[in-house]
């Protein structure tokens, strides 16, 4: 018998590889022995495993599955996944069908499930096909997590397994107790009425527990370590995720044969599968668990309502769901968690508690204005709205969500033309934009200026708001609200300095250079004299942009690690930018240090979404599509853009995705030959040449030119360059047009192909410069010498730079030094340039650039080397997939949630689920389990 193995889990709750024996089941193990015993004997019946989260259901399912094989049953596994989207039917194509005929055919199946009126026909041939396996032998099988299944994969179990009772054929499926979704608890009473048996599972007894923890520790448990085992409670999903990371980290010691604790019971940390359940729920939901962690304790709704700043009523979808995922349970008329555990891991996850004391910090000052007579007291609406005032303000550094839910609440009890309406609307803007509300943000700001009547002052403080909220989007709008702003007389220092910061911010994004400094050294005046560190934090990082215009990298670093340090310890929620770290990054990839960029875009992307700061994690996942583009990981890169893509209610043209992700998108269709891609970023590019920005003009300019060359014609490239370099000198782009260092070749090679050389001197000339003035980065010698060998036609150059480029990570830059210095070489010595063209092939094969592979293969033929190409980035067993498409599906394949994945290859969830939805696509699959017998197979030879 042939058994068709479609997962390959590791048991709930076994992090990492670690797998122990399974303990303290062997009354369960003996019944499911006893009716596989009956299935041998030709008993078919259906088998439910029930019990709540952590529990050990899936290991139960797999050691059944063990078992059967051994048997020689033919067995069959199939799981829904509450972290994908799941396709009609997908878990039973994939665990049940797909071992029956070819793929066509499951394809086939699959479409009939999509078609209206065929789903008769579609449970008569599934039914044929399942007796006809029976007929074979015995037929386990076994549908894992049956709560997540979709409504007409619950149809076909339920109807098949009722309708071949009297076949060989047992059904295994395992459901969360508690719960569950409508279609699941009728799916339930069916099976029950059927004559299902109902295998209940248990808390672990104490020695069970006992032999787990020696299991993982390597020695017998001493009390200590028992003390602590016994808090799980007989859940062997926290017992394994409270041990296993103490035995790892060396917090537990050996002594006289007994595992204790070296300096006391360990405190309370994260737990894999608290972070994987939290991580499922909406963002809702997700506040709401921790807000209800916060409180130590049961809760009423109505005092979570209180503290989120919204109605009872308003929550019930989201306790619903936090029900549903088994982290809380009702207790009474409270909320309580299922388990200690998981409410002192939820809480172990909360960002520090804000600073206490103080008057509230918004990021707008208040006014400067002289105390009135004493005023009796408010009325109760104007109490609350001050409350909810104060409590908005102490949450904005750590929890946006809440502040803005609070500040919202303000609003609505705070009268049209009540006084401080404009400075609640003023300190609401924020943390709505934040946490990915720019649309609303913006348009409470314009109506309460196009209302009219403010004051300077409260006028000052909204268009503040709005020029931070426009940054992202809108560069002219930022330097346009903070302009107006700062001009407005009889405003505080402290607001002036801040509008005077935020405009001279917004000129540096937006490529007014020269503007940008003279704006920033009017505003140092004015938050020296204010005391204001937080538009310091700005004003410093406005330095460093205008240092990297100059040239001067070393200064531009210094002030950088300055501004970063700044806006850290004020907390982000403070800055008037978002935040300053994100300039290093862009810095530190632009002069070669990629691997440090890269990890300080990965920790932004953490710390923005452990804050629910949506706004910040968009922009970091832009900054990162750049830093993955120069390390040749294209299809990371793309990935990335798609996840990061402007949303259509965004506030502005998205200038800052101009100049990263469509930046980035058209260069990776380049790279890959991928033309449809490139007309479309061309058409944005040609938006872009038109915008008020001069940085967005300068990257939609070169993205044309570089598309034009592209296509053979240097000359129009050429053209569509020189208007930039018509504009004001002091505004110019820094490297003559170009956005990054590396460019610098490319434009030697385009101006000499164009017949002007005038402009690749130009081009070497400002490359050598950058690297005299900067001599401890490798990087822009390297660049300096692959312009000069272009220029030249010198082959010492071009060797040098190879050289050069050894020890940086920039992947194309290198291959493309390497092509260069082959090609000088091919043309008198064939010979010696073939080892720089096989390096370079690897280099872009290994990128997934697959144009400039089989631009580098056709050299290589034309030096006499006779080979078949391969695919860029492709391994010949799977010539569908790119390199990082390969290395997720495999992953994933492993039986890990996008999320492991996401962390074991230092991608985002976002990057992983694209990149497994190309390859579902490309491999015509619908199910991970499919994939998973897929990447069997295609591994093992088969």
């Amino acid at each position: 018998m042939s058994a068709n193995r479609v997962t390959t889990r590791t048991g709930p709750g076994e992090p990492g590889d670690v797998r122990t024996p399974l303990r303290g089941r062997d009354a369960e193990l003996a019944f499911v022995e006893a009716r596989l015993d009956a299935l041998d004997r030709g008993e078919g019946g259906i088998v439910r495993v029930e019990g709540p989260a952590g529990i050990g259901r899936s290991r139960i399912l797999a050691e059944a599955a063990a078992i059967a094989r051994r048997r020689g049953t033919r067995v069959f596994e199939g799981a829904a996944d509450p972290g994908e989207h799941v396709v009609p039917l997908g878990p039973f194509l994939g665990g049940v069908l797909a071992a029956q005929g070819p793929l066509t055919e499951v394809v086939r199946l699959r479409d009939l499930a999509t078609t209206p009126g065929r789903r008769f026909w579609l449970l008569q041939e599934l039914g044929d096909r399942l007796r006809e396996a029976a007929r074979k032998g015995p037929l386990l099988v076994v549908l894992d997590d049956l709560q997540w299944c979709d409504d007409l994969t619950l149809l076909t179990f339920r109807t098949l397994a009722a309708g071949l009772s009297a076949h060989a054929i047992l059904w295994l499926v395992a459901v969360r107790g508690g719960s569950v979704p409508s279609g699941v608890r009728t799916t339930l009473d069916r099976i029950r009425q059927a004559g299902a048996r109902e295998l209940a599972l248990g808390a672990l007894d104490d020695r069970a527990a006992a032999r787990i923890a020696e299991d993982v520790l390597g020695a017998a448990p001493g009390p200590d370590v028992l003390r602590l085992a016994r808090r799980a409670e007989g859940v062997p999903q926290l017992l394994l995720e409270l041990l296993v990371p103490l035995r790892e980290d060396g917090t537990v010691t050996v002594r006289d044969g007994a595992a204790g604790f070296a300096a006391g019971p360990p405190a309370p940390r994260e737990l894999p599968s608290v972070v994987r359940r939290l991580g499922r729920l909406s963002d809702e939901a997700r506040e709401l668990v921790r807000t209800a962690a916060g409180t130590g304790g049961p809760v009423t709704v109505g005092r979570l309502a209180a503290l989120l700043g919204r109605s009872p009523a308003a929550l019930v979808p989201a306790v619903q769901e936090s029900l549903d995922a088994d982290l809380l349970a009702e207790a009474g008329d409270r909320l309580a968690f299922r388990h200690d555990l998981i409410r002192e891991a939820v809480a172990a996850g909360l960002p520090r508690p804000p600073r206490a004391a103080g008057p509230p910090r918004t990021g707008a000052a208040p006014a400067e204005e002289p105390p009135g007579p004493p005023a009796g007291p408010p009325p109760p609406d104007a109490a609350e709205a001050g409350r909810l005032r104060a409590e908005a303000a102490e949450l904005a550094p750590t929890a946006p969500g809440p502040a803005a839910e609070r500040g919202l609440r303000a609003l609505e009890l705070t009268p049209a033309d009540a006084p401080e309406r404009p400075r609640i609307v003023a300190e609401t803007i924020p943390p709505l934009w934040q946490t990915g509300r720019a649309a609303r943000a913006r348009e409470l700001g314009t109506a309460t200026l196009a209302a009219g009547g403010l004051g300077p002052e409260d006028e000052a403080l909204v268009r503040l708001a709005l020029a931070r909220l426009a940054a992202p989007f809108d560069f002219s709008e930022a330097v346009r609200q903070a302009r107006t702003g700062a001009a407005l007389p009889g405003t505080s220092a402290t607001t002036r300095g801040r509008l005077l910061a935020t405009l001279a911010v917004g000129l540096s994004m937006s490529g007014e250079h020269a503007a940008a400094e003279r704006a920033a050294e009017e505003a140092w005046e004015t938050a020296a004299a204010a005391g204001d560190r937080a538009a310091e934090a700005t004003l410093t990082t406005v330095r460093s942009a205008v240092a990297f215009h100059r040239m001067d990298l070393t200064e531009a670093f210094r002030q950088a690690e300055r501004s970063a340090a700044l806006a850290d310890a004020l907390g982000v929620s403070t800055s008037l930018w978002v935040p300053e770290a994100l300039w290093h990054a862009l810095l530190s990839n632009t002069t070669g240090r990629t691997a440090e960029a890269l990890a300080v875009a990965d920790e932004g992307i953490r710390a923005a979404g452990e804050q629910g700061r949506t706004a910040a994690a968009r922009m970091w996942r832009m900054t990162r599509t750049r830093v993955l583009l120069e390390t040749g990981r294209l299809a990371d890169a793309r990935a990335d853009a798609e996840a990061a893509a402007p949303e259509p209610g965004d506030p502005g043209p998205g200038n800052l995705a101009d100049v990263t992700l469509r930046y980035v998108m058209l260069r990776v269709a380049l790279h890959t030959g991928d033309r449809p891609a490139a007309e479309a970023y061309a058409a944005e590019a040609r938006r872009m040449r038109d915008d008020p920005a001069p940085v967005v003009r300068h990257f939609g300019t070169w993205m044309l030119a570089l598309k034009a060359d592209h296509e053979g014609r240097p000359d129009l490239a050429m053209a569509v360059l020189d208007g930039v370099m018509t504009g004001p000198a002091e505004d110019r782009p820094a490297y003559a047009g170009l956005i990054d260092p590396a460019d610098a070749p490319v434009l030697v090679r385009m101006a000499l192909r164009a017949g002007r050389p005038e402009r690749a001197a130009g081009a070497v000339a400002l490359a050598e410069r950058r690297a005299e003035l900067n001599p401890g980065l490798a990087f822009l010698a390297a660049t300096a010498a692959h312009a000069r060998g272009l220029l030249d036609n010198d082959l010492a150059p071009l060797v040098r730079a190879v050289r050069l480029y050894e020890d940086c990570p920039r992947v194309l830059a290198r291959a493309s030094a390497l092509e260069d210095a082959g090609r000088k070489l091919a043309a008198t010595r064939r010979a010696e340039a073939v080892p720089y063209f096989e390096t370079a092939l690897a280099l872009y094969a290994r990128s997934g650039a697959e144009r400039d592979a089989a631009r580098v293969h056709r050299r290589l033929r034309a030096a006499g080397v006779r080979r078949r190409p391969a695919a860029a980035g492709r391994s010949d067993a799977w010539p569908e997939l790119t390199a990082a498409e390969l290395r997720v599906t495999r992953s994933a394949a492993r039986g890990l949630t996008n999320r492991q994945v996401a962390e074991l290859l230092s991608l985002s969830p976002h990057t992983v689920g694209s990149h497994l939805r190309r390859a579902f696509t490309k491999l015509d699959v619908t199910s991970r389990a499919g994939l998973t017998r897929l990447v069997e197979q295609r591994d093992s030879g088969e």
